[in-house]
């Protein structure tokens, strides 16, 4: 074999590793532990101690940190990305599930579903700042990427709720489906998508008029509409496709991000909840919550590729580079 065969088949092998280079983090509700898991092997590699009932996981803008709210424990800890050491905890309020980072990685806004409060904290001084008094059980939200707004969806009020991040200050407020669940700014900021869960419905906004524009309804052959319940839901960088999560439906929705139209079904695990991009948007990264698994979603085929388990009760999903 001449010298230049091996050097391309040395080169194919390096760009299918760095292609996979990545780590994935799932909380599992009912172990109370972070499950780490290589892609490309396919496979749980580490499982950490958490605290009780771990849910919202997300990463510093650095990847240095990895953000987690152990709901049953009132607070968010704060663990080394790398080695998994508790470096804090931050006071979330009560009953922590679900929060956001500021663009910076400076401001974490955490929803406080039984007090309906957003509770704004300073990550550098670990101290909360500000309670914003919301809607009846907020639990979506999300900052815009140009960091003008904060969204908190209230499920029982169905509203979704425009915080100026300046003055943390409701300045409006849309009414949407009942029980919305999941909420998300395009890359440009210019929309704000929202999953209505017991409508089974997404709903499209436009951020400069905060009016509707778009209604979108989930039918799936074989589902009955009571187990279309949409809840995570993420659009990629170049706003050429959304994903939502159908929940019982064990479905995600592919949506054209520019028609709004529901392009396919993509049948996963059960109960699919969260989701997550690979970091170069090729791979999208699902939690199935009662079928303990998390599925892995080739992009540009738009097909599912594997099932990996990773302990009782997946919930979130964070991907580090």
């Amino acid at each position: 074999m001449s010298k230049s065969i091996v050097l391309q088949a040395l080169v194919m092998v390096i760009l299918t590793v760095n292609a996979y280079a990545e780590s994935v983090f799932v909380t599992l509700e009912k172990d109370n532990t972070l499950g780490i898991i290589d892609p490309l092997e396919g496979k749980l590699i580490k499982s950490v101690p958490l605290g009780v009932r771990p849910r919202g996981i997300a990463l510093s803008p650095d990847n240095k940190i990895l953000f987690i709210a152990t709901s049953d424990e009132n607070t968010i800890k704060m663990l080394d990305a790398e080695t998994f050491k508790e470096l804090g905890k931050l006071p979330s309020g009560d009953d922590p599930e679900t929060f956001a980072l500021s663009p910076k990685g400076d401001r974490m806004y955490v929803s406080n579903e039984d007090d309906s409060m957003v509770t704004v904290i300073d990550i550098a001084k670990k101290k909360a700042i500000k309670q914003i008094k919301v809607g009846v059980e907020p639990e979506g939200i999300t900052v815009s990427p140009d960091n003008k707004w904060v969204i908190s969806a209230s499920e029982t009020t169905n509203m979704v709720h425009w915080i100026d991040t300046q003055t943390n200050a409701i300045v409006d407020n849309t009414l949407v489906d009942p029980r919305p669940r999941a909420v998300m700014f395009t890359n440009d900021s210019q929309q704000l998508w929202v999953t209505s869960e017991m409508a089974g419905t997404l709903t499209i906004i436009d951020a400069k008029t905060r009016q509707i524009t778009k209604n979108i309804s989930f039918a799936v052959q074989g589902v009955t509409p009571e187990k279309i319940q949409p809840v995570g839901v993420v659009i990629d960088k170049d706003r050429k496709w959304g994903y939502v999560a159908l929940g019982p439906a064990n479905r995600v929705a592919v949506v054209n991000a520019q028609t709004f139209e529901i392009e396919k079904y993509l049948l996963v695990g059960q109960r699919v909840w969260n989701l997550a991009f690979s970091p170069d948007q090729k791979r999208l990264y699902t939690t199935n919550g009662i079928s303990n698994d998390m599925s892995i979603i080739d992009l540009d085929s738009q097909t599912v590729t594997k099932s990996i388990g990773v302990g009782t009760y997946p919930w979130g999903v964070a991907v580090k580079p």
